[in-house]
């Protein structure tokens, strides 16, 4: 985990890390269209010509440490193909972009556990280990977030993975044009 103890130097470090990862995701994207864990070796892993597992990923997930220490959980909205709405509640982030020199917008990744009966939302307490001890792999909601890294004074980066499509079977949708709302706590 990145982190800085001094006042205004630790949002200054999640920043930096947070328009690395924006770099090195956007020259995949542009290349293919479409410690052992740290954000430094994530992102040398992202850039490697096959990435680190061969498999040519395209996103460096990461989770975010509110000044309090805590883990940083969002929740957004999803439409529904009929009434209603999926809530989508996470600690995982994707960077999409700057927005302004203070201001990163962030998609949500859903974490999709190994065990369907396995719930973590049902727990009082989370954990960031409570969700990702069962998680099989991650889904691109297409829920975004904008957020201040001025609040954050630590990142987690996990392995480079590519996020599957967002589905039916786990409580989504797939729409070739989806609608989405967000909300950041």
């Amino acid at each position: 985990m990145s982190s800085c103890h001094s006042k205004g130097k630790g949002s200054r470090c999640v920043k930096d890390v947070l328009k690395e990862i924006i770099r090195a995701q956007n020259e995949v994207a542009d290349r293919d269209h479409g410690c052992s864990t740290s954000c430094e070796r994530s992102i040398r892993d992202l850039l490697s010509p096959a990435g680190a597992n061969g498999n040519g990923d395209t996103t460096v997930p990461f989770t975010l440490y509110c000044k309090d220490c805590k883990p940083f959980f969002a929740s957004g909205l999803r439409k529904k193909t009929g009434p209603g709405y999926f809530c989508i509640e996470t600690p995982v982030f994707r960077a999409v972009k700057f927005v302004d020199d203070h201001c990163v917008k962030l998609e949500l990744l859903k974490p999709v556990p190994q065990y369907s009966h396995y719930s973590w939302k049902k727990k009082c307490d989370k954990s960031v280990c409570d969700v990702l001890d069962h998680v099989e792999y991650f889904e691109s909601t297409g829920i975004c977030t904008t957020v201040d890294v001025n609040c954050f004074c630590g990142i987690t980066c996990l392995d480079t993975i590519t996020p599957r499509p967002f589905s039916n079977a786990t409580g989504g949708q797939e729409e070739s044009s989806s609608s989405s709302s967000s909300s950041s706590h």
